[in-house]
């Protein structure tokens, strides 16, 4: 199996499962975890995902032995083989947590940073390694690294194919914490399940909030959070959070599943 699934109260653990090749991508594993956002979505006892990988390492990026001599054009459709996955990830209605626990390369580094919220450990690298094989960030590495760290360093990235430590790229804002190794998976299992028990009908109207910023203008931009604003007050989660907050107790969160 390419991938293992794994549920825990609130959330899915999803596991890239080929170690013995550091979870190098194939169109195989792309599938599997399409499927696995799938019945994540459809399963409305799931309000979370965590996306991890087995072994020593996160993802590889492409598997090499599947593209060696494969003619230019079979490569382009191989790409737009995993583009939906990709489109998945950053349009789910899910919160995912990333959890990176070795290196994070080429397509690879871009699957851990389409996820919402990014943790890595400390020992953890991410590598834009396309150029060291005469190619181009895939996957929505030219989209994601300008908007997270920056042109200037998005392009000495993609340019110089260098590994950037979890420390740095935490620093460079490209995730959100780099934790030490043995914190790694429950402090990420932690997050997934905090991030399970919250408001998760409001967290997937700000996931399409911000990804809809990074092309509206200002006007059009207050415009959605108007109107996602009114989706989200009419939720019970808001009847319930303002009781609780009056009350002085925990909130009790519907989410999705209402």
């Amino acid at each position: 199996m390419t991938i293992l699934i794994e549920k825990h109260s609130g959330y899915r653990r999803i596991t890239l499962n080929r170690p013995e090749r550091l979870n190098a991508l194939n169109i195989e594993m792309a599938d599997a975890l399409t499927a696995a956002l799938d019945a994540a979505e459809a399963d409305k006892s799931c309000r979370a995902l965590l996306l991890t990988g087995a072994g020593r390492g996160f993802c590889a990026g492409q598997d090499l032995n599947e593209i060696v001599d494969l003619p230019a054009r079979e490569i382009a459709a191989l790409i737009d083989h995993y583009h939906p996955l990709i489109r998945r990830l950053h349009a789910s209605p899910l919160p995912i947590v990333g959890a990176v626990n070795g290196v994070a390369a080429g397509a690879g580094a871009n699957l851990a940073l389409a996820c919402d919220i990014v943790l890595a450990a400390r020992s953890a690298s991410f590598v834009q390694a396309f150029a060291r094989i005469g190619l181009v960030p895939d996957c929505g590495g030219t989209w994601l690294l300008p908007r997270l760290v920056g042109g200037a360093r998005a392009r000495a990235l993609a340019l110089l194919a260098e590994p950037l430590p979890a420390d740095t790229a935490a620093a460079w804002g490209l995730i959100w914490q780099a934790v030490d190794d043995e914190r790694l998976m429950p402090a990420a299992e932690a997050l997934a399940a905090r991030l399970a028990t919250g408001p998760t009908f409001a967290l997937g109207l700000a996931k399409s909030a911000l990804a809809a910023a990074a092309t509206n203008d200002l006007d059009d931009q207050l415009d959605l959070e108007r109107d996602l604003q009114a989706k989200a007050a009419a939720h019970p989660d808001h009847a319930e959070a303002v009781r609780a907050f009056l009350g002085k107790r925990p909130a009790s969160f519907a989410g999705r599943q209402s």
